[in-house]
């Protein structure tokens, strides 16, 4: 699958590189008659990045065949940790580092950048904390491009939610932790943590994360989305007993305001949707092809 290495600079001065995937002229024609977003934004999870994940690379086919160009890009939180370039200097970058609120920031560049080349349909197709900063940019910012959101497996991130998980114990220990080196005036130690799963990450920015603020609890954000978006679970992860998905869906789609937005719970699928992304790609191709002009 051919592709066109693209990078582009956030407001903030941050590089941030991606690859472009083009369907070809004929396939291309089929869009506006189906009203199919031109192009999809790809988000990726914790510490993964536009090159190494599987899932964007067996969706991408699906996309491009039915005429969608796919452009699989880096956030600033790509991999668990490297050296970015940014306008004032080489920074520590990546999951250890980022805040989600910053995704803001990288969204908004990656679609300035598909405008820039003619793009004016535009969906954010997001899995795992890729879906979460999906819904969550739209929600406080959204950009006029964006006519789609299809988050995949967004997980609730509640302080509320955790206190109550089966690993409580060691969500209390990561909490306390980050909490004593912000008070020794350490906001910026790397400390290694267990919930929700094994993580290098600054003490401030799990705070952020997942402290009692709750600002990236998307239960709180989908009745503010300005475009319809399609939610999708996997049914094994919705019933594993993790605070941070069971349940979900139900509050998820009784939030649900923009019409034509719906929820869908793939059977037998884990989080990534493991042997399950060929449904998984025949529900994302559904959704999005039964909307008709009239709907934009």
């Amino acid at each position: 699958m051919l592709a066109e290495l693209v990078k582009t600079t956030t407001s903030d001065g941050v590089r941030l590189d991606g690859a472009l995937h083009l369907p070809t002229a004929e396939l291309t024609s089929q869009v506006e008659s189906r009203a199919l977003p031109e192009a999809v934004v790809c988000l990726h999870g914790v510490g993964s990045n536009f090159y190494g994940g599987t899932m964007f690379e067996e969706l991408a086919p699906r996309f491009l065949e039915a005429g969608v160009a796919v452009l699989r890009v880096n956030t600033r939180g790509h991999d668990g940790f490297y050296i970015a370039h940014t306008t004032g200097g080489p920074i520590r970058q990546g999951a250890a580092y980022e805040k989600v609120d910053q995704c803001r920031y990288d969204i908004n560049a990656w679609l300035t950048f598909l405008t820039g080349r003619g793009y004016q349909r535009i969906g954010l197709l997001g899995h795992s904390l890729g879906a979460v900063k999906s819904v969550y940019s739209q929600a406080l910012e959204a950009h006029p491009a964006v006519s789609h959101i299809v988050a995949m497996s967004p997980p609730r991130l509640s302080y509320r939610c955790f206190q109550h998980d089966l690993n409580s114990a060691r969500f209390f220990e990561a909490v306390k932790t980050a909490e004593q080196h912000v008070e020794a005036g350490q906001p910026g130690a790397l400390i290694q943590v267990r919930f929700p799963f094994p993580l290098l990450i600054t003490a401030a920015g799990y705070l952020d994360k997942y402290g009692p603020d709750e600002r990236y609890n998307i239960i709180e954000y989908v009745n503010r989305l300005p475009c319809p978006a399609l939610f999708t679970y996997g049914q094994l992860e919705v019933e594993m007993g993790s605070t941070a998905f069971a349940g979900v869906p139900d509050a998820v789609r009784e939030r649900l305001s923009q019409p034509g937005s719906a929820v869908e719970v793939i059977s037998q699928a884990d989080h990534n949707y493991t042997n399950q992304r060929p449904a998984l790609a025949d529900v994302l191709l559904r959704w999005l092809d039964g909307f008709s002009a009239t709907n934009r």
